[in-house]
């Protein structure tokens, strides 16, 4: 069997930094899995599940990511990943929902709590402060995986308290 780890890295956001990272892991005979990446601020996050061929270490992997020049400055960590990389049925996005508006603290706590309450699982999510002519606005996606019999009354609280807030709120059955 293929050995698995986890790559991740942080570092300033640049242009070139996917496929900088992603270039150097073809290179080495590296699988890509599930990845992800996001600019957070000034600063970049990459993460994927790799599966590494047998000849290559996470030690090996890691000094060759942490060499490379579109990493300078960069975290980088490599470490053997354990799970099972095949997505479980918790894993099965139903819905995409983005509620959109003026920044409150405690929002992303208090709409995951809804999908808890709910059975729901969130399988990705994204938060963002976007500008807007009236100052900024704040959006959030999740990517859910809300189990059947729960949606219609779970994607009714995230409107309802989507609403109640004053922010807008967007829903996508897939």
């Amino acid at each position: 069997m293929t050995d698995l780890a986890l790559v991740s890295t942080f570092c300033p956001d640049r242009v070139g930094l996917v496929s900088g990272i992603t270039g150097h892991l073809f290179e080495l005979g590296i699988n890509l899995r599930d990845a992800t990446f996001a600019a957070l601020g000034t600063g970049a996050e990459f993460s994927a599940v790799c599966e590494l061929p047998e000849s290559l270490t996470v030690t090996e992997v890691e000094a060759s990511l942490t060499a490379l020049p579109v990493l300078a400055r960069a975290q980088v960590k490599v470490t053997p990943f354990t799970f099972d990389p095949i997505p479980g049925p918790h894993a099965l996005v139903t819905h995409r929902i983005e509620v959109s508006g003026g920044d409150q603290p405690g929002l992303v706590a208090r709409l995951s709590e809804i999908f808890t309450q709910f059975e729901a699982n969130i399988v990705r999510l994204d938060a963002q402060t976007l500008p807007d002519r009236a100052g900024e606005r704040y959006s959030l996606r999740f990517s859910v995986s809300i189990p059947v019999e729960h949606a219609a009354t779970c994607l009714a609280a995230v409107a309802n308290t989507a609403e109640m807030l004053a922010l807008n709120c967007k829903t996508e059955s897939l």
